[in-house]
């Protein structure tokens, strides 16, 4: 017979073993090798690598696994994994061995090559992306990070990637199509993304844009991205929306350059550089826009409606064919689904040879600033803006008031250098309490509004000695 003070230790010992925590999987490390490799093998070395795409989607990764592809090769399909990481312990995507970066290669089979679904803590980093296929499909991408019913999704890195020559659609209606797509949504569970990060990309040839984040938009249904970051990417051969964060509290978008923007919309097509979309609190600094070549918009820079607080400063635009600057917000769309564009702030930019637009039924039409809407307490101040010779066919309006079911109220121009060497107008239409308070006009300026304050402009110097060392 066990006494009773026995059994009593065994059942203690007995309980406590069975509540403790199942011990986590160590993590391991997976090869590809779309050449020397076989799905037979186990994928854990490189002499025993796995060789398809579709033996690694069948496969479930652990927090702190590593899955590297050989460099030099090419992988036909869709790559999508399964499984999530940790706060501790992230998946990480990478290359292995020499050569060029590994390619997926989506064909055009699928939506986008690289699809990243209902997952968390992940870090893909060194790939080369393509989705090319026969004709143009709506809502094509290299790459897609979508969240649906999912909640709360952490820590996803896309860093040093290559996305290229993605044929999406060049209609936005129909879907348009991008180089790298980030989308939330669902109702039952409300998602989003809580740390974004996309950085040290290259983006070319990517129909129709460049890198969207497509969250929620509507105020009554508000689950904003938080942490999003997009730093450092190369945007080339995109004809549409360069960088365009939607749905998202306290973005930040810096250091990027698109350029080299090809004229490839249909007439009548919308679209802009970088601009912020259903935002709040977003900072756009350090970026370069040139070349965008768009029917209608085709401004380096915008803070578009349903966005609060939106700052862009210390960016560069040049030579675009629809201006400088874009602020607005749709008088139609009513609280409380929009929340309007308020407390906008532009400054230490420099525009150089923006809006030249000369063709398609927007032709003669592209101001430097358009602000369009009811847009509220936007404040635009030490910027450089500089207009040299333009021909006839040109706009020469420098400051565009327009009415979109409605006008812009309290906007401030202050300290700005208005440099032209030809002729600026400035158009207020029905907009209320407009405000120029020491700004510099050279050249010639018809209509010139009355302005206030002596000119405040030792900041030029300091910022053109930043951009020049």
């Amino acid at each position: 017979m066990i006494g009773n003070r026995k059994l009593l230790r065994l059942l203690l010992i007995g309980l406590a073993a069975w509540s403790l925590p199942a011990l986590a999987a160590t993590p391991a490390a997976y090869y590809v090798d779309a050449i020397a490799g076989s799905d037979a093998c186990t994928g854990r070395s490189p002499q025993q690598a796995w060789r398809s795409l579709e033996k690694v989607n069948r496969h479930v990764f652990q927090p702190g696994d590593t899955l590297f592809f050989r460099a030099g090769r090419i992988y036909e399909g869709q790559l999508k994994p399964q499984g999530s990481g940790s706060r501790e312990q992230a998946i990480v995507m990478d290359r292995y061995g020499a050569g060029y970066k590994p390619r997926i290669q989506g064909n055009g089979v699928m939506p986008a090559a690289l699809h990243l679904y209902n997952v968390a803590h992940w870090q893909v980093r060194n790939l080369d992306i393509s989705n090319y296929g026969p004709e143009r499909s709506p809502r094509r991408a290299g790459v897609l990070v979508q969240l649906q019913d999912f909640g709360t999704a952490a820590s996803i890195v896309l860093q040093f990637l290559d996305v290229h020559d993605v044929n999406g659609s060049l209609v936005k209606k129909e879907g348009g199509g991008a180089g790298i797509i980030v989308q939330n949504g669902g109702r039952r569970q409300p998602s989003r993304f809580d740390g974004l990060l996309i950085a040290d990309c290259t983006i070319r040839r990517c129909e129709r844009n460049g890198i969207l984040v497509n969250g929620y938009w509507s105020r009554t249904e508000w689950h904003p991205n938080l942490h999003v970051v997009i730093r450092n990417n190369l945007l080339e051969g995109v004809p549409g929306d360069g960088i365009v964060p939607t749905g998202c509290d306290g973005a930040l978008v810096e250091h990027n350059v698109m350029r080299d923007c090809p004229r490839l919309l249909p007439d009548g097509e919308a679209a802009a550089g970088i601009w912020p979309w259903s935002c709040d609190n977003t900072l756009v600094q350090y970026n370069e826009v040139s070349d965008h070549k768009a029917p209608w918009d085709g401004q380096g820079f915008d803070s578009d409606w349903n966005c609060n607080n939106t700052v862009i400063q210390y960016n560069y635009s040049h030579d675009n064919e629809g201006g400088f600057l874009l602020v607005c917000n749709d008088g139609s769309a009513k609280p409380p689904h929009n929340a309007g564009n308020r407390n906008t702030i532009v400054r230490y930019n420099v525009s150089i040879n923006d809006g030249l637009r000369t063709s398609g039924r927007h032709a003669g039409f592209a101001p430097i600033f358009h602000i369009a809407g009811p847009v509220l307490n936007t404040r635009i101040y030490n910027n450089l803006i500089i207009l040299p010779p333009r021909s006839p066919q040109m706009d020469s309006t420098l400051v565009e008031m327009g009415d979109w079911h409605g006008y812009a109220d309290s906007t401030f121009f202050g300290s700005n250098i208005f440099c032209t060497k030809a002729v600026a107008d400035y158009r207020f239409a029905g907009s209320r309490r407009n405000y120029f308070r020491g700004n510099v006009y050279t050249g010639r300026h018809l209509d010139k509004p009355a302005d206030k304050g002596p000119a405040d402009i030792a900041w030029l110097a300091a910022f053109l000695a930043y951009r020049l060392l």
